[in-house]
C-alpha cells in the first residue's frame, strides 16, 4: 500500500513469483510433448494432475516454447502493459457468503460448478513456489502450510462423507453466498451469474442434471427471479480437454433480479399455462437474435426460467412445491412441442443438427451439449443409425449410407427422421411403388411428411441448399401420387380389403 522503495520492490517480487509459477507450470515432470507440432504442452493443459508415463524438459534459457524471457517474465510484462494508465482497482480477499459489497455496484460472479473442479487442492501447486517467495509480502494470505481446503464450496464427496452430505454442503454454501449478493442487489443493475456444465453428469441426466438444478435451485431460493439465460462460448476449441472428447463447448450466464416480495405462489397447471403462452414467443424472438440451433435450448430456459422464479413457488396438486429440476423438464418439454412438434427425440437432434452442419462434421462437444438439452445421449443418436462419431467429430448419415436392407419392423430404434431418409431414397431408387411399399410397412407415415416439410424449409430458407432441398420437395409434390399407388398395391395383395387415405 506504500509508495516508497520498499513498496516498489514488494510489488515486482511479485510480478517475479508470478513468472516462477508461470515456469513452473512449463517445466514440471507434468509436461508432455505435442508430437504434431512439435511443442510442449504445459502442466496445466487440463485442470487436472494426471499420471504421465514420460516428459518433456525444456532448457529455461533456450528461445523455445516454455523459455525463462519470453513465455514467464515477457507474458507478464505484456500484462502489465495492458493495465489502463491511471486507472485504480482494489481485490478483497473474502468469504463469498459474508462479504459487504459496496453500495449501487453490478455484481457478476463465477463460483464454482458442483463438483467439477477442485480449485483449492490444483492450487497448492503453485502455493508451494508463492509462499516462500512473497509470503512475507503477504503474510496473511500465506498464513498456513497450504491452501484451505475445508471451506472450498464444491460438492467433495470424500471431504464431506459422501455424495449426499456433500451436495447439502453445496447447496447451503451456495445459497448463502447468493442470498448474501442477492441482499444487497440494488434496483439499478442486474446480476449476471456464470455456470460451466459439468460434461459427464450432463450426458446422463440431460438438461435438468443435478448440478445445473442445484445451482438453480440456490439462485431461486436465494431470493433471485432468472430473467434471461444466455450462452457464451468462453472455452479454447483447441484446448485438450477438447480433443477427441465431449468437452464443455458453452458456458450460460444466468441474468437475475431481486424477487418481487409480494410475488405469490402458482399452480402447476397455471405454471404450465403460462409457459405454453409466452414460451413460444420467446423462443421466436432468440431465433431472431440469431441464436445458434446448438445454444438455443439453454438460451430458451431463460424465458422458462422467469415464470418458474418470479413467483414465490409452484405448487403441485398437494401443495408440494415444484422443484427446478421438474421445472426444467417441463421447460425443455414445452421448449420440443414448440419447435418440432411431436417428433422423436433422435429426430429432434438429427433436425437441429442439420441446421447447423448439414451432412459435414461437427464437434462432438457441441453435438453433446445440444443433445443433452434433449435429455438425450449422443450414443442413443448412434444407436439409431443415423449419426457416427470418430476422432472428436460427428457427422449425419447420408441417405445413401443408410441400410439398404432396412425394414421397418425389425428396426428396434424407429426414428422419424430415418423414416422420412428411407421413403425419398426408396422413391429416387425404386419409385413411387417402391416408396408406397415402404409406406405400406411403416402404416403410418405423417410424421415423416411432416418433416419432409420443415426440412425442405430449412434447405430453402436458414440453410439454403437447392439439391437436398429438392429431394423433400420431389416426396412432398409425389405424396398423392404415392398414396394412390399404395392403395392399388393393397387390393392387389388383398381384394376384399379396403383402404382408406389420408391426404
Amino acid at each position: 500500500g506504500g509508495t516508497g522503495a520498499k513498496a516498489y520492490a514488494e510489488a515486482v517480487s511479485v510480478y517475479l513469483a508470478f513468472a516462477v509459477d508461470r515456469a513452473a507450470d512449463a517445466w514440471s515432470a507434468q509436461v508432455t510433448w505435442i508430437s504434431s507440432n512439435q511443442a510442449s504442452r504445459s502442466t496445466f493443459a487440463r485442470q487436472a494432475l494426471p499420471m504421465t508415463w514420460d516428459y518433456a524438459e525444456l532448457n529455461p534459457f533456450s528461445n523455445s516454447n516454455g523459455n525463462w524471457t519470453d513465455a514467464s517474465i515477457g507474458w507478464i510484462c505484456k500484462s502489465l502493459g495492458a493495465f489502463v494508465p491511471n486507472a485504480s482497482g482494489e481485490v478483497v480477499q473474502a468469504d463469498a457468503q459474508t462479504v459487504a459489497y459496496p453500495a449501487h455496484c453490478a455484481i457478476s460472479s463465477d463460483p464454482p460448478y458442483y463438483d467439477n473442479i477442485g480449485y483449492a487442492d490444483l492450487s497448492d501447486f503453485f502455493y508451494a513456489w508463492l509462499k516462500p517467495l512473497i509470503g512475507p509480502v503477504y503474510p496473511e494470505v500465506f498464513a498456513t502450510l497450504a491452501t484451505p481446503k475445508a471451506e472450498e464450496l464444491v460438492a467433495t464427496p470424500y471431504r464431506h462423507g459422501g455424495k449426499s452430505e456433500a451436495e447439502s454442503f453445496f447447496l447451503e454454501g451456495m445459497q448463502k453466498a447468493i442470498e448474501n449478493m442477492a441482499r444487497q442487489s440494488g434496483a439499478e443493475f442486474p446480476a449476471t451469474i456464470y455456470y460451466a456444465f459439468k460434461q459427464s453428469e450432463m450426458a446422463r441426466e440431460g438438461i435438468s442434471s443435478t448440478g445445473w438444478a442445484t445451482f438453480l435451485q440456490a439462485v431461486i431460493e436465494a431470493g433471485y427471479a432468472v430473467v434471461g439465460t444466455w450462452p457464451l462460448r468462453t472455452e479454447k476449441p483447441g484446448r485438450m480437454r477438447a480433443i477427441g472428447s465431449n468437452a464443455l463447448a458453452n458456458s450460460v450466464v444466468l441474468v437475475c433480479r431481486k424477487r418481487d416480495a409480494a410475488a405469490g405462489p402458482l399452480s402447476r397447471s397455471e405454471f404450465l399455462r403460462a409457459l405454453k403462452r409466452e414460451l413460444p414467443p420467446a423462443v421466436k424472438a432468440l431465433q431472431a437474435a440469431n441464436i445458434a440451433a446448438t445454444d438455443l435450448p439453454q438460451a430458451a430456459i431463460g424465458p422458462g426460467m422467469a415464470v418458474f422464479s418470479r413467483c414465490a413457488a409452484v405448487l403441485e396438486a398437494d401443495d408440494s412445491r415444484v422443484t427446478v429440476k421438474t421445472a426444467l423438464q417441463l421447460i425443455n418439454a414445452e421448449l420440443d412441442a414448440a419447435l418440432q412438434g411431436d417428433l422423436d427425440k433422435e429426430s429432434r437432434f438429427a433436425v437441429s443438427w442439420f441446421e447447423q452442419y448439414g451432412y459435414g462434421k461437427g464437434d462432438f462437444g457441441i453435438a453433446d451439449n445440444l443433445a443433452r438439452a434433449r435429455d438425450l445421449a449422443v450414443a442413443e443418436v448412434q444407436r439409431a443409425g443415423i449419426a457416427e462419431s470418430a476422432a472428436g467429430k460427428l457427422r449425419l448419415l447420408r441417405r445413401e449410407e443408410l441400410d439398404a436392407e432396412w425394414e421397418p419392423a425389425k428396426d428396434k430404434h424407429l426414428t422419424v427422421w430415418k423414416c422420412c431418409q428411407q421413403l425419398i431414397r426408396a422413391l429416387d431408387e425404386g419409385g413411387e411403388t417402391a416408396a408406397a411399399r415402404l409406406i405400406g410397412q411403416l402404416g403410418d407415415a405423417e410424421a415423416a411428411r411432416q418433416l419432409a416439410y420443415a426440412l425442405y424449409d430449412l434447405c430453402t430458407h436458414k440453410r439454403p441448399d437447392a439439391a437436398e432441398a429438392s429431394c423433400y420437395n420431389r416426396l412432398i409434390a409425389g405424396w398423392m401420387d404415392i398414396q394412390l399407388r399404395l392403395v392399388q398395391l393393397t387390393r392387389t395383395q388383398d381384394p376384399d380389403r379396403q383402404t382408406t387415405m389420408d391426404f
